[in-house]
């Protein structure tokens, strides 16, 4: 297959972007004023490009955005008072602290002390469970939820499909698991990582593949069914001289080589990228309406 389908991230990030746009509107009839506070610690540069965008785009949904901007000797006891105070804000819905943090901050710690109800990165036990169970009422990972979505607006068929997802982190890889095994999309699911024996042999079993290791340009043709989807959720930075930037992004996928042997794939940059934020922004939404 010479000819595959692009997924376009753009494009369907937009659609999203102009539903929670309309729903921000009607929130705010109701006297509900959907507000996300992102909180960054240090000042590493693609956290501050991420963060921007975050509050750059709740601004143009009409969504309230607090942006909070701790240095990165910040203790762990004063990043738990800003959560705490987030947590009593009635004026906000959404909690994101930025990952990574500085090595001194135990992650784990801050996602847990945040109210399950505002986690809109849907990384507390809480909404992870919500999400084992089936349970609406809970966050889906934004990357996995922005993975799904570009299935289901392309018209890919989930139903009955073999999946390999190729990493298991609590971001993206067990929770892209858990979605396309669940009721609503029926597939067969593989979760595959660095100590899988065999991996190209694996991947190649996979209707869907959805990549998310973090390694540029690792999956190969030979590691891909004639047909498959595929899904890239890596964006790596390369070194590239001939770059202004002096690098280049790229995902897991080796996408030249791949794509003439699929059916659709997702670019990189503008595939999953763009929807992390646009999943955001719609469960920013949801913990609005739930919390009235």
């Amino acid at each position: 297959m010479d000819t595959p389908r692009i997924i376009d991230g753009k494009a369907v990030a937009a659609a999203v972007l102009d539903e929670c746009r309309a729903e921000a509107a009607a929130l705010k009839e109701r006297g509900i004023t959907p507000g996300l506070a992102v909180v960054l610690v240090g000042s590493d540069p693609a956290s501050k490009v991420y963060v921007g965008s975050k509050v750059r785009t709740c601004g143009e949904l009409g969504i309230h955005s607090e942006k909070i901007e701790l240095p990165a000797e910040t203790t762990q006891d004063e990043l738990l008072d800003v959560v705490r105070r987030l947590n009593n804000d009635p004026a906000i819905h959404g909690i994101l602290v930025q990952s990574p943090p500085p090595a001194h901050i135990d992650e784990e710690a801050i996602v847990r002390a945040i109210d399950p109800r505002k986690d809109v990165d849907g990384f507390h036990p809480e909404n992870v469970a919500k999400l084992a169970l089936e349970d609406p009422t809970g966050f889906v990972p934004c990357t996995p939820a922005g993975c799904m979505k570009l299935l289901e607006v392309s018209g890919i068929q989930t139903n009955g499909a073999e999946a390999v997802v190729i990493g298991r982190s609590m971001i993206v890889g067990k929770p892209m698991a858990l979605l396309l095994v669940a009721k609503n999309s029926n597939a067969t699911v593989t979760i595959a990582h660095s100590r899988s024996k065999d991996l190209p042999a694996i991947c190649r079993r996979a209707d869907i593949l959805v990549a998310a290791v973090g390694r540029p340009d690792m999956v190969k043709a030979d590691w891909v069914k004639p047909g498959a989807v595929v899904i890239d959720v890596g964006i790596n930075r390369v070194e590239d001289t001939s770059k202004k930037s002096g690098y280049r992004l790229t995902g897991d996928v080796d996408y030249a080589d791949v794509a003439p042997k699929c059916a659709a794939i997702t670019p990189v940059p503008g595939g999953v990228g763009p929807m992390t934020i646009a999943m955001l922004m719609k469960n920013t939404l949801q913990a609005a309406r739930q919390l009235g």
